[in-house]
Parts: C-alpha cells; structure tokens; sequence
C-alpha cells in the first residue's frame, strides 16, 4: 500500500502556514489538477482528490490540530485520509474561488472548466455523540455499535419532498435559477443586487404536491445502527468524525458529519501514561527481602505473572515489555511498568517487634546502598517522565 505523503507537503506549504496561504495553495492545485484540464488523465485526479483532501484537513482547526499531533493515523474516522469523493470536494469550491466577478449568475468555475464543477450541495448539520471507551477499547483499538436518531433521507419521494417521487415545477419567479435580481440606482450609476428568491426559498423548484410521509421536507427522523471503528491509542477529549453519518438536509444534499467525543472510562487498578500502563504492586518487607515468585498481576489484557527478586526496593520497576496501548501514529505499543511498593505496617504484636529488635542491627539489615543504585529522587522522576 503507497504511503500517504505529509499534507502540508502535498499542497507546498509550510507547517506554520495560515489559512490564506492554505486556501491560495489548494487553489492553484485544483486548478493545475482539475478532471477537466486532465482529461483522461488518472494520476492528475489522484493529485486533485489528494490536494482536496490536505485543505479539507488543514482548513478546519481541530482536524489540523489533531494532524500535526498524531499524523495520518490521528485523522482515522476523523473525516480525513478516507471517503473523500467528487461532491465532497466540489462542494468547497465556492469557499475558495469565490465568485470571481461573476456577475452573470454562472458559477464560479465556469472562468475555469467549461461549465463543469457542479452545484455547490446544502450540507447537513453535524451529530455530536460521546462514546465512553475502556482501556482494553483504548488498548488495542475497536468496534463499536452505537444507536442514533438522525434525519436520513425520504425513501417514498428520493428526498425531493414531492409526493410519490413526482417532477417539481420550475419557480416562475426566479426561472430556477434561486436568486431574483434588481436593479438599483445609486448615485455610482446602477448595480445589480441578488437575493435569495422567496417563493421556492432558493431551491430553484416548487414542490406541486407534497410526500404524505415526509410533508414535502425530504427526510425523515429515524433511529439507525452506526458502526464505529475506534483506532488503538485514542486519548481523552480526542474527537473522531464520520463523513455522512450526521442529518442530511431538506430536499436534497449532502449529510452532515457524525462527530464522537472520546471519554476515557478509569480502570480501577491501572493508570495510563501515554502509551504506557502503570501498576503499583504492594509486597510485604519480608517479601521484598526474600523475593516471591508468580505473582499475578492485571494488564489491559487479562492476567500476567510476575517474580519480585529478592532484594528489591521500594520503588524499583518491572517493565513488561509490549503490554500497554497501541500508538496513536502506529509505532508499535507501550508497555506496562510495575512500580513495586514495600508494605511497611503500622502496628506491630509483641511477638512482632520482638523479632524485628533481634534483626535491626544485624549487618545485613543495616542500610549500605550501593554506588550504581538510583536515589529515590531519581527513581521519582524516572516515573513520571516517560
């Protein structure tokens, strides 16, 4: 599979750029690249959807952020690196090109490609959902199958709002075009002004009859079953997003975007640090000294067993190599690091203090660290800087 090559690459800017300069840098790549000046012409449609997809990335803020964060594998089911077809990118053409002095009323691209480009499409509203994930979700990635209540277009009438999918009736006010026009005197001479036409609310069509099951609206309400791939080393507050899963307008266009919220659900006995999973394992003094073999412990993945040598100190780590989350950006997996706590009791029985006096100054018992031994404030800070 070819490598996705960087965004900020593919449109020739720099990672400090700023939405004009992005915006005046997808322009001049739609343009070299665009179907109708490459007829024929595959590679220059694969430059022309990739450029399409790096400004759809880096002209919305939180996809960029999440870009320069994570890379390619930060934007999976975020809208970007995937699913971009023809109307997606067609419908961001006016936002670039603007219109260009079009004072006839064509559209925008006509200067450009002949007339083609197509009609900017109504895009639905976005769905916003938050999804609680475990850290075993978090872990290894996962699917999940959510229900939601969205408007998804009318099946009776194809989304058009008339009844039993019948042809609607150009307006007579704006001859289809959604815009009347007048002439205004000023004191500069006359100028056009345009405004959207109030009999078919600019949709250029009147609806003779309406759909008895949508009431002439296009779409309907309905609960659907969404399916949502959640890749390995998500984080808190991340947001992923489906292209097309949201509302799709009234009377035609193209559905909004389903936005997810991660939250992560806290496990009870392990932390998470990045891509790696702290576990405190609580031994006994006489444990520590004698050491104690088959120890189980959680992981993210059932149950591990673990030896504690004889000598260890409080605060000594046990790496178990490959047992955290998977990386964000798919460079492998962290680990799971066992901080090894020595249990020092409170009270002590008679019996108890007996022995511990008989043994408080044997030599063995009396502190000699060694010169290769970590301090506490070394081992303090090795813990919380990974």
């Amino acid at each position: 599979m070819a490598t996705k090559r960087d965004y900020y690459e593919v449109l020739g800017v720099g990672k400090n750029a700023d939405v004009d300069e992005i915006k005046k840098a997808y322009r001049k790549k739609a343009i070299e690249f665009h179907p109708d000046k490459n007829p024929d012409n595959p590679a220059a449609e694969d430059k022309f959807k990739e450029a399409a997809e790096a400004y759809d990335v880096l002209s919305t803020p939180q996809k960029r952020s999440q870009y320069d964060r994570y890379g390619h594998q930060g934007m999976s089911g975020m809208g970007g690196g995937g699913g971009f077809d023809m109307n997606d990118i067609f419908s961001q053409f006016s936002d670039i090109f603007g219109n260009r002095g079009n004072s006839g009323g064509g559209h925008p691209f006509e200067d450009f490609f002949g007339g083609r480009g197509g009609q900017r499409q109504k895009k639905g509203s976005n769905l916003r959902i938050k999804l609680k994930l475990s850290l075993q979700d978090i872990a290894e990635g996962a699917e999940k199958q959510v229900k939601i209540k969205r408007h998804t277009t009318c099946k009776p009438c194809s989304g058009t709002g008339a009844k039993n999918g019948t042809a609607l009736r150009i307006c007579p006010t704006c001859n289809g075009t959604g815009q009347t026009r007048r002439v205004v005197n000023t004191m500069l001479g006359q100028m056009v002004s345009a405004e959207t036409c109030r009999t078919c609310q600019g949709e250029g069509k009147i609806i003779e009859q309406k759909c008895e099951v949508c009431k002439g609206e296009g779409r309907n309400l309905e609960e659907e079953t969404i399916s949502i791939k959640i890749p390995g080393g998500v984080m808190e507050g991340m947001q992923l997003s489906m292209n097309g899963k949201g509302n799709v307008p009234t009377r035609g266009g193209v559905a909004g975007d389903l936005i997810i919220l991660v939250e992560e659900e806290q496990h009870p006995q392990l932390h998470r640090e990045g891509k790696n999973i702290i576990f405190e394992q609580k031994v006994s003094f006489a444990d520590a000294a004698l050491g104690i073999s088959d120890v189980e412990i959680p992981t993210v993945n059932g149950t591990h067993k673990i030896n504690i040598p004889a000598g260890t100190q409080p605060g000594n780590m046990i790496t178990l190599k490959g047992k955290g989350t998977k990386d964000i950006e798919g460079y492998g997996k962290g680990d799971q690091l066992v901080y090894v706590n020595v249990w020092i009791p409170k009270s002590l029985t008679k019996q108890e203090r007996e022995l511990l006096e008989q043994l408080k100054d044997a030599h063995n018992f009396t502190p000699t660290p060694e010169k290769s031994e970590k301090s506490i404030f070394t081992r303090v800070r090795d813990f919380f800087s990974f």
